[in-house]
């Protein structure tokens, strides 16, 4: 996989990270009741449940690529379609990020790390934009190492996206700059999203 691929993928991962949702609101809640450590624990645990859902998505792929690819191409196009719908939703965004910032009452760090793995494994919304988003770059990267690379990327992307979400709630000076940034985030994510779809239409 080459490094501008590589990018690509990054930057969707990190997109898909940002976009406020109840991973978000999870994150933010464990961070304001219980602080850093708890905030941490169910932000590493959120990104382990997003690379159990990455690799049964690059291995369901993989086999849809090789023996049925009309199939694969249908899948390829709704995802686009799922891209374009969720780029939409965010440009039309009033500071969604922020909105998900919620408080709640403290319980330990094993039941934090708990809810944030669940809220990972049982959202429609990750294997939705997962097969989305991979169906691209599992026609590209056949080899052994791109399937690890489409993998760990969006575990590791995850996991620094809520790490610092929890550093961020652990600053004021640092929360308020993320409160008036929120709608250009959304807007951004939302633009880049519709060109994702866009590009994936027109390489199938």
């Amino acid at each position: 996989m080459s490094f501008t691929i590589w990018l690509s993928l990054f930057a969707i991962c990190l997109l898909g990270a940002m976009s406020p949702g109840p991973s978000l609101a999870i994150v933010a809640k464990h961070s304001l009741a219980g602080g850093r450590q708890h905030g941490l624990a169910t932000a590493w645990a959120h990104a382990f449940g997003i690379g159990v859902y990455a690799l049964v998505t690059v291995l369901g792929l993989s086999v849809l690529l090789h023996q049925f690819p009309l199939v694969f191409k249908g899948i390829s196009l709704l995802g686009a379609l799922y891209l374009a719908w969720l780029g939409y939703n965010a440009l039309r965004s009033k500071g969604g990020i922020v909105e998900r910032l919620e408080s709640g009452k403290q319980v330990s760090v094993m039941t934090a790390a708990k809810e944030g793995l669940f809220i990972s494994l049982l959202s429609p919304k990750i294997a939705l934009f997962f097969t989305a988003l991979f169906s691209q770059f599992v026609a590209i990267g056949s080899e052994l190492s791109d399937k690890a690379i489409i993998v760990f990327t969006p575990l590791v992307v995850d996991g620094l996206w809520y790490t610092l979400i929890t550093f961020m709630l652990s600053s004021p000076r640092l929360l308020n700059k993320l409160k008036s940034k929120a709608k250009l985030i959304d807007q951004l994510s939302g633009l880049v999203l519709i060109l994702l779809a866009v590009r994936v239409v027109t390489t199938l």
